[in-house]
């Protein structure tokens, strides 16, 4: 059985001592490597490509967020979940639309780090609850703006549709493209045509909008 290989990236020893610790109990995973600030993050993303890294948000030399986006334009293979302490709607929204697949509270670390880094392995996107319910709250509170966003009689095909539902999903444009048979050109196609046809602006916005017109539920992961 091939190995899961993980990257670390922390910039607090006790968090990845407590997190390798998790995951190396787990039969057939590896943490290959940790980082204590955001640059050292991408280089060693860069150099090992891992199957999963896991950053934190608040790292020194560079903001986490943009660990996430340069991590996922290097190595696009790399599944990113991002571990935090920060609660905000915002800054679940802030990860999502950088690429990161999941996000999890450090106050949940024990419980759901396994859990979650198995998801993301898998192409699946991870949300404790709690995240869940901080990005449904975030929905309704500017409900009205996104509607008002949205393209008034907009009509979505079935082919739009199972686009709009893997790419909620966390699945890149290659793998949509390998999902349904069709050339990864046509997955860019039709994700900007579907983007521009409802006013979408971002990958938090379509995800809303999947979870308002019941396209994929709110608990992934679980």
């Amino acid at each position: 059985m091939k190995k899961l290989r993980i990257l670390l990236a922390d910039d607090h020893g006790l968090v990845r001592r407590g997190a390798r610790g998790l995951l190396q109990a787990r039969h057939g995973w590896r943490v290959v490597d940790e980082a204590a600030n955001g640059r050292e993050a991408v280089q060693k993303a860069i150099e090992l490509k891992p199957d999963v890294a896991i950053v934190d948000i608040s790292m020194p030399e560079l903001d986490g967020v943009e660990v996430v986006r340069q991590i996922r334009e290097a190595v696009p293979d790399t599944k990113v979940l991002v571990l935090t302490m920060h609660e905000s709607d915002q800054m679940v929204r802030r990860a999502l639309d950088a690429g990161a697949r999941g996000y999890l509270l450090k106050s949940d670390l024990t419980e759901s780090l396994v859990k979650a880094v198995k998801a993301v392995s898998e192409g699946k996107r991870f949300l404790t609850p709690k995240v869940s319910e901080i990005v449904v709250e975030g929905f309704l509170k500017t409900k009205g703006q996104h509607q008002r966003g949205e393209r008034a009689g907009a009509r979505t095909t079935p082919r739009e549709i199972e686009i709009i539902r893997l790419l909620a999903e966390g699945k890149s444009n290659k793998e949509i493209a390998a999902e349904l048979g069709i050339a990864v050109r046509t997955v860019e196609t039709h994700r900007a045509k579907v983007m521009l046809k409802l006013g979408l602006h971002s990958l938090a916005e379509l995800i809303h909008y999947a979870i308002r017109h019941e396209i994929i539920g709110t608990k992934w992961g679980k």
